[in-house]
C-alpha cells in the first residue's frame, strides 16, 4: 500500500502560506501558514502538521487497538482517542493519547494490557521520535 499528499508552499517561512491535500480528497487545498502553525492557539485559523500528525495517530492507534482486541477474544463497542501532541522549540516532545472505551467482558487489567500492545505496535507509533504517553480507561 502507497498513499500520497501533495503540499505545495509559496514563499517566505513567516510570511509564506500553503496548501495540502491528500490522495483521497478528503483533504483538498487545505491552507496553512506560520500563523495557523505557531500563533494560533484556538486553532481556528486552520491546520497545521502537528494537528495532522496528532489525528493520524489517534486514528492509527484505535484501528490498531481493535485488532489487537480483537485477535484477543474482544469486540469494542467504541474506542474514542483524544490525541494531544506537544511541540517546543521545533521538536515534537510528546504525544499524549488519552483513550476512553467500550469493550464488553474484559477486566481493566486486560484492556489496560492490551491499550499498551495497540500503543507500541501502532505504526504511527513507531516512527514518532517522541515521548508517547496514553490514559485508558472502560466507560
Amino acid at each position: 500500500m502507497k498513499r500520497t499528499a501533495n503540499v505545495v508552499w509559496n514563499g517566505n517561512g513567516e510570511d509564506g502560506n500553503g496548501t495540502l491535500s491528500t490522495q483521497s480528497g478528503a483533504i483538498k487545498n487545505l491552507p496553512y501558514n506560520f500563523k495557523m502553525r505557531f500563533q494560533n492557539e484556538d486553532g481556528q485559523l486552520g491546520t497545521n502538521p502537528e494537528e495532522l500528525i496528532a489525528a493520524a495517530h489517534a486514528g492509527c492507534f484505535n484501528m490498531k487497538l481493535s485488532f489487537v482486541l480483537n485477535e484477543n477474544g474482544y469486540s469494542p463497542e467504541v474506542l474514542n482517542t483524544d490525541s494531544e501532541l506537544t511541540f517546543i522549540d521545533g521538536d515534537i516532545e510528546s504525544i499524549h493519547l488519552n483513550l476512553s472505551a467500550k469493550v464488553p467482558n474484559i477486566t481493566d487489567k486486560k484492556f489496560m494490557e492490551l491499550a499498551f500492545v495497540a500503543k507500541n505496535e501502532c505504526p504511527i507509533s513507531n516512527v514518532l521520535n517522541c515521548n508517547i504517553n496514553l490514559k485508558s480507561v472502560l466507560i
